[in-house]
This record gives C-alpha cells, sequence and structure tokens, in this order.
C-alpha cells in the first residue's frame, strides 16, 4: 500500500513538473503575443494570460468527465483551484514584490466586480439545475439536479461578454510597438504545443487523484480540491508571481482574476457541454461556492485598503486558505459534520 502511496504522489509530482513546463513556454509565447498585438496590460493578464494559464482547469473538467467518468472530481478541482487563486496566488504575489503589491481603482472595481458577478452567475445556474431539472437522491438531505448544455450556455454568454468588453478596452488604449521584431506563427505555434504539454501534465494529476481516493477510501472530491487544485494552478502563480517580481502588480493580480472568471464561465460548462448533461448535488456545490465567495471577498476588502497588499495581509490571506482547506479535509473524512457529511457524496 505505501508503494502505491509513493507511486501516485510521484505521479502528482510529475504531473505538476509538466504543467509547470508547459506554463513557461505558455508565459512566454503568451507574453510575446500581446506585445504583437499591442494588448494593453489589464487584457494581456485579464484575457490572453488567464485563458492560457486556466488551460489546466479546463483540461480537468473535460477529462473528469469524458475520460474518467468523474464530473464532480472537475468541480472540486475548479472550485479547489478558485479559491487557490484567489488566496494563495496574490499571497505569493505579496510576499515575493519588491514592495507592497500594488492594485487601481480599474482592476478593483471593475475585474474584481465582475469577477464576483461570476461566482453569482455559476451559482444560479446550479439553482436553476435544482429547481427545474431536480433529480431524487438515494441519501436523505441532499440536493440534487441536472445540469444540461442548455443552462451551461448561460455562464459561457456571460464570458463571451466579459471578452467583448476587454476588446473595446483593447481598441480604446492601444499599447505602443515592440521593439523586438515577433513572428506571430512561431509563438502561436509554442502556445499550442504547450497546451498540449499542459493536458498531459494534467492527466498524471487526474489519475492520480482517483486513485489516491481508492487508497484512503476518501472521496476523489478532496483529492481534486486540493492535489489536483495546486498542480493545476502552477501556471496562474507561476505567471503572477513572476509579474509581481518585476513590481507589476496589476498584470499579477488581473491574471489571478481572469483566470478564476474563466474558470468560473467556462471550464465547469465545458465539462457539461462534453459530458451532455450532469448531476450537480447542490448541497455540496452551494458550501463549496459560499468558500470561493468568503474568499473572493476577502481579497477585495484587502485590496481595496490603500490599494496594495501588503506582506502582512498576504500572511492573512494563506492563513485563511489553510483553515479552508483543514475545514473541506475533515468533511471529507467525517471528523467534522457541520454538512452533515455531505462532503463524502461528492466522489460520484
Amino acid at each position: 500500500m505505501i508503494g502505491e502511496i509513493l507511486l501516485w504522489l510521484a505521479v502528482a509530482a510529475a504531473g505538476t513538473a509538466v504543467v509547470w513546463k508547459g506554463s513557461g513556454l505558455l508565459e512566454s509565447s503568451s507574453t510575446k503575443l500581446s506585445a504583437y498585438y499591442r494588448l494593453p496590460p489589464v487584457v494581456h493578464g485579464a484575457i490572453v494570460v488567464a485563458v492560457g494559464s486556466s488551460f489546466p482547469e479546463l483540461s480537468t473538467t473535460v477529462i473528469s468527465a469524458l475520460v474518467h467518468g468523474q464530473f464532480q472530481l472537475g468541480v472540486a478541482a475548479i472550485v479547489g483551484s478558485a479559491i487557490f487563486n484567489i488566496l494563495v496566488i496574490p499571497a505569493l504575489c505579496g510576499l515575493f514584490s519588491p514592495k507592497p503589491l500594488e492594485a487601481n481603482r480599474e482592476l478593483v472595481y471593475k475585474e474584481a466586480q465582475f469577477y464576483m458577478v461570476s461566482v453569482a452567475v455559476l451559482l444560479v445556474t446550479f439553482s436553476f439545475a435544482v429547481i427545474y431539472f431536480p433529480k431524487s437522491s438515494e441519501s436523505a438531505g441532499i440536493i440534487t439536479g441536472e445540469m444540461n448544455r442548455l443552462l451551461a450556455l448561460i455562464p459561457i454568454g456571460l464570458y463571451l461578454l466579459y471578452v467583448f468588453v476587454q476588446f473595446l478596452e483593447s481598441r480604446e488604449s492601444p499599447t505602443e510597438e515592440p521593439e523586438e521584431k515577433i513572428a506571430p506563427g512561431r509563438q502561436w505555434l509554442l502556445f499550442l504545443g504547450s497546451l498540449l504539454i499542459i493536458v498531459a501534465g494534467v492527466e498524471g494529476l487526474v489519475r492520480s487523484a482517483i486513485n489516491l481516493g481508492e487508497i484512503f477510501d476518501t472521496p476523489s472530491f478532496l483529492w481534486g480540491f486540493t492535489v489536483v487544485a495546486a498542480g493545476t494552478s502552477v501556471p496562474d502563480a507561476f505567471v503572477s508571481v513572476r509579474a509581481a517580481r518585476k513590481n507589476n502588480g496589476v498584470t499579477a493580480l488581473a491574471n489571478v482574476l481572469g483566470s478564476n472568471v474563466f474558470d468560473l464561465l467556462v471550464a465547469i460548462p465545458a465539462g457539461v457541454l462534453v459530458a451532455g448533461a450532469t448531476v450537480i448535488n447542490f448541497s455540496v456545490a452551494a458550501p463549496m461556492m459560499g468558500l470561493l465567495t468568503i474568499a473572493t471577498i476577502a481579497l477585495f476588502l484587502l485590496m481595496r485598503t490603500s490599494m496594495v497588499l501588503t506582506r502582512t495581509e498576504s500572511v492573512i490571506l494563506l492563513v485563511l486558505y489553510t483553515a479552508m482547506v483543514a475545514w473541506v479535509t475533515l468533511e471529507s473524512i467525517g471528523i467534522v459534520n457541520l454538512l452533515s457529511g455531505l462532503l463524502q457524496t461528492a466522489s460520484g
């Protein structure tokens, strides 16, 4: 048994390393593409880098649903990754930045608030699944509903609106021409190649989560929320920390918010589009979205104070993330039953 545990932990570590390598290629190519197309920093961070670095999360839901038939694992990874992104990555950026991480009003009042709307819209979509397509559950007190392709189009439609708004921003705020000569064709090939590398790494992470769940007799939800979520968030952390070390707080934070918008509005619905329909356990989804809301409010309030994120505030974010992971772990193994052990049903 110990040998199996070490094997799948090694697979998870290897998958994370592969994702890290892919993220390096992705960061380089996306930066050059943004320079070539003269996109402003907020658009670069919120769309180009965010979509590319969120590709692991998108791959997780598609692979979980299509290959392994475990859509709930994909959802757990998305929510866990979103919480990791909103708490851990800004905290790391704040700790590694040469001075307090700076934000601005556009980032706080536009990007952060649109992200909050994204959280609300996804929760409303889950609610529609329960209200209009209810499913009977074998366990008493469990509320479930079927999320189909029609419902999945609701968050995707909001994301298209988000892209349109950012497109208008890029037209109104053009940047200067890049100093170096960039071959866009080559950079697009590198960009697409990095995505394929990331897919391979994500497959290793998903397989390790499923097998570790079986070995420890715990729901795959727990491993998706922790191991897969952290592993797939490596690109976001890699890109944002590098930007923070260059004292570019706006790009670092915009990448985090843009990545989470993509994760919630595209990555989760993509799994539904692939599977055709899936059952949503609202009894689990609602408290998880609640945790994400708490994390979002915490970051918003800390960023709003003087429009900077200090090292002390960064430590507060890390403590909050640790507390959330500890709570989900205790719920999953049945030590704490604040949700009547409902998280144990998430393995399906």
